[in-house]
């Protein structure tokens, strides 16, 4: 399970306690697509355009000293009225009463982006329902932020559904809870069943459930969590395969 339990109603994640070892930043800058790697390398992320769409959830009551707290990664997505976000459902399903903020590229400590306070969120019935594994993706709504929608700071990448798995090589981008700066690895996605995902990326500990999985057309072609929550090893991460289910709750997430 790859995110740290800040939210009541979910168990605490499997403890995966290796040391992250980074190759340098450059080394993993890699087309998504299938153009030349090299894949399959980890490292920090810089602050850039693309990564300022992707930032770390965190409970309301500790988004005056955000250092060290944050617990899951999310991603701003295009939408109609520019305020959606997506993560997987398991980092977003608390109680109700719990307040949580997203922190668009976030990193040492620092909102470069703002805080923006999370408001409504979309389960699938079968997450909701059960926690099917098979459902583990939501969105939610971000409130506005000094007379401004969070897309209109970050830009977003396009959600699709009905994407091949492994059509191209996908960038994953995530907030390990051991780090204060995000990183990333490019690599291409296999079958893990007809309904989940995998990739090979190392150390995507916890606290990177719900890390986008961009192509190189900046589309969310998946979503870090599904099996095993994500995965019980810090080397292979898993996505829903994003379908029907998933475009629905997109079309419902813009519809309201």
């Amino acid at each position: 399970m790859k995110r740290t339990s800040r939210i009541p109603s979910v168990s605490r994640r499997v403890a995966l306690g290796a040391a992250i070892v980074l190759a340098a930043t450059s080394a993993s800058v890699a087309a998504a697509d299938d153009g030349p790697g090299p894949f399959g390398v980890t490292a920090m992320v810089g602050p850039t355009a693309e990564s300022a769409r992707i930032g770390a959830l965190f409970t309301a009551d500790t988004a005056g000293s955000l250092a060290g707290h944050h617990f899951c990664t999310a991603s701003v997505v295009h939408s109609p009225r520019r305020d959606l976000i997506v993560s997987a459902a398991h980092c977003v399903d608390g109680d109700d009463t719990t307040g949580l903020v997203f922190v668009p590229g976030y990193r040492d400590g620092q909102a470069p982006y703002g805080v923006w306070k999370v408001g409504r969120r979309y389960l699938p019935d079968g997450w909701a329902k059960g926690q099917d594994e098979d459902s583990d993706v939501a969105f939610a709504v971000v409130d506005e932020l000094g007379g401004k929608r969070v897309e209109e700071v970050t830009g977003a990448n396009r959600f699709v559904s009905g994407m091949a798995t492994g059509a191209t090589a996908v960038t994953v981008t995530g907030y390990p809870d051991s780090r204060e700066v995000p990183i990333s690895c490019t690599n291409k996605p296999v079958a893990h069943s007809a309904t989940q995902q995998r990739i090979d990326c190392p150390e995507f500990t916890g606290g990177t459930s719900g890390s986008p999985w961009v192509n190189g057309d900046h589309q969310v072609v998946g979503v870090l969590g599904g099996h095993q929550q994500g995965g019980a090893t810090a080397d292979t991460s898993y996505s829903v395969v994003l379908g029907s289910e998933a475009g629905e709750l997109y079309n419902d997430a813009v519809g309201d």
